[in-house]
């Protein structure tokens, strides 16, 4: 991480086909190969959320994967962003898949 780039954190929500399709495991392998930190789970309502937090340009990228990628098997309709703000540390140690 550049020390001069900025601390970014964000919160996001994926709907469409996202559950059962390994979204979660492919969204925290793809988190920690840009080297982010926060968590990722599915929610009751068929959605697919979490927490990002690390370099801001490391947080854009890993949006447009969001927004545009996914697991292979996946079909995003849209992702939200909310609360996007920078932040002095990080708050997580590593990416996490929550139950």
């Amino acid at each position: 991480m550049a020390n001069n780039e900025k601390l970014t954190t964000v919160d996001y929500e994926v709907f469409g086909r996202v559950q059962g399709v390994f979204f979660r495991k492919y969204t925290q392998a793809e988190g920690k190969k840009l080297g982010l930190v926060g968590w990722v789970q599915n929610t009751e309502q068929g959605t697919v959320r979490g927490q990002l937090q690390g370099p801001n340009s490391k947080i854009q990228a890993m949006k447009a994967w969001l927004k545009n990628k996914g697991s292979p098997k996946s079909r995003i309709d849209k992702a939200e962003f909310s609360n996007e703000k920078d932040i002095q540390k990080l708050v997580f140690e590593d990416f996490t898949v929550r139950k």
